[in-house]
């Protein structure tokens, strides 16, 4: 029986994005051995997209306001790479990582799975 889902984002910089995830999120963590820090995810859902090549994965955090979540990330340090956007499905924004990826933090528009 399934009971979970594993996010794997790859960096030039594994360490600091690992610990700057743990900071970010505020939520358990599990240590895989040999550095491999495994960071708890909040709630999930998942949303298959089309696409000309396939493969792509992105990862999003869902939030309430997001113009409030981004200014207290914000008074902790953490870097966006510029203001937050209107969407059709929501209002967007993506935080920097250390080693350089993004992750996008969005409001959404739409209902969501957490809202079943």
């Amino acid at each position: 029986m399934i009971r979970g889902a594993h996010v794997v984002l790859y960096s030039t910089d594994a360490d600091a994005d690992r610990a700057f995830l743990r900071e970010l999120l505020g939520l358990p963590t599990a240590d895989a051995g040999g550095g491999w820090l495994i960071v708890q995810l909040p709630p999930g859902e998942v949303a298959v997209h089309p696409a000309d090549v396939p493969g792509a994965t992105e990862l999003y955090l869902v939030c309430d306001d997001v113009e409030e979540t981004v200014g207290e990330l914000t008074a902790k340090g953490v870097v966006f790479d510029g203001p937050v956007s209107d969407q059709r499905w929501g209002r967007l924004a993506s935080v920097v990582l250390p080693g350089g990826g993004r992750i996008g933090i969005y409001e959404a528009r739409h209902p969501t799975a957490f809202d079943l």
